[in-house]
């Protein structure tokens, strides 16, 4: 059978209530009686039970995450970011992925709900209405990548257009003109915002720039998207100077079709990402990309929701924008026009 508060109370020879307040740190409890209770605790190994414990605080000790998916390598790190912060607080994670569809997203929301403290989310397909139908009001939350600006929630976003600019800047500033985006799904926020940033800079960088002259491909973020999209490329009547991946999965999955097809980065055709997943540096060439610090936004989305759950009455809600930075490798190639000044 398992061992209960009150073996161990009668073990230490202290009230039930002794024993409680001693395994909870209050300060009311001496430091023998403190002693005599965790030496009892540890000789019945005694595990407290979490279930009795969240009824007499309210609290789980445990974070939700829904997120689009589990797999690939931002996932993970922002998952390791989460968990950083979570443990550092002695809390829990319970993670869930959506599969991109909203149904599943729902699922997920509403099967989590009494079971954690708080949530942070990420999910295309949620807008203020749709948290609304599916959480309580007065569970924490916090959304990642997302342009839900409903004043119930805080936010966490990259800057995706600005990064995206960063980059068709530098490419231009190297001598490419015809610079080719393999774009992220539809209905996504952050490939549309990176879209965004690609179409708009180019278009005021290159003014001769003819969006239907170099085609946007499409993909889902994926290696294999990526692999089509450079299958497809190798189709076109000219090669562009460049390739513009949405996500590093993408530009990967494109160097590798790229190569079964002798076309050799940057030599031919230079290729470029975004995200700085930890592989983009150790593929040949090296990956030049936009770096996000994916563990960082992770364990700050953890602090800034632990901070709402423990300041439930004095919390405000905010919109944090994290910035990018432009990580320049060998996959870029070299500057085509020396001495080209800042476009």
């Amino acid at each position: 059978m398992a061992v209960t508060i009150k073996d161990v109370a009668r073990a230490a020879n202290v009230s039930v209530a002794s024993v409680s307040r001693a395994l909870n740190g209050h300060p009311s409890v001496t430091d023998d009686t403190r002693k005599l209770v965790l030496e009892a605790a540890r000789s019945l190994r005694y595990v407290p039970h979490s279930g009795a414990r969240s009824l007499s605080t309210k609290r789980t000790d445990t974070i939700g995450v829904v997120l689009p998916d589990l797999y690939g390598e931002f996932f993970s790190e922002l998952i390791r970011g989460i968990d950083l912060a979570a443990r550092r607080r002695g809390l829990h994670l319970l993670v869930s992925s959506s599969h991109g569809d909203a149904g599943e997203a729902a699922y997920a929301l509403r099967a989590m709900s009494g079971r954690v403290d708080g949530l942070i989310v990420m999910s295309p397909h949620i807008d203020a209405s749709f948290l609304a139908e599916n959480l309580p009001g007065v569970l924490p939350i916090v959304l990642l990548n997302t342009d839900v600006t409903a004043e119930h929630y805080s936010s966490l976003a990259v800057d995706n257009y600005g990064g995206a600019a960063a980059m068709v800047q530098h490419l231009v500033e190297m001598g490419h003109r015809r610079i080719m985006m393999i774009a992220g799904p539809e209905n996504n926020y952050e490939a549309a915002e990176r879209l965004r940033g690609y179409r708009e800079t180019l278009a005021r960088l290159v003014p001769t720039f003819d969006p239907h002259d170099v085609a946007v491909l499409r993909g889902d973020f994926t290696e294999e998207s990526g692999y089509r999209a450079g299958h497809q490329l190798q189709a076109l009547k000219r090669l562009p100077d460049a390739v513009f991946a949405a996500n590093d999965m993408m530009a990967i999955g494109c160097l590798f079709a790229l190569g079964e097809a002798g076309l050799q980065v940057p030599r031919d055709i230079a290729l470029v990402g975004f995200d700085d997943i930890p592989t983009a540096r150790f593929i040949s060439p090296p990956l030049t990309t936009v770096r996000v610090r994916i563990t960082e936004m992770g364990s700050r989305a953890l602090e800034c929701l632990a901070f709402q759950i423990e300041n439930p009455e004095g919390t405000r809600n905010s919109t944090q924008v994290l910035q990018t930075e432009l990580v320049v490798r060998r996959s870029c190639g070299s500057p085509r026009v020396a001495g080209r000044s800042a476009v």
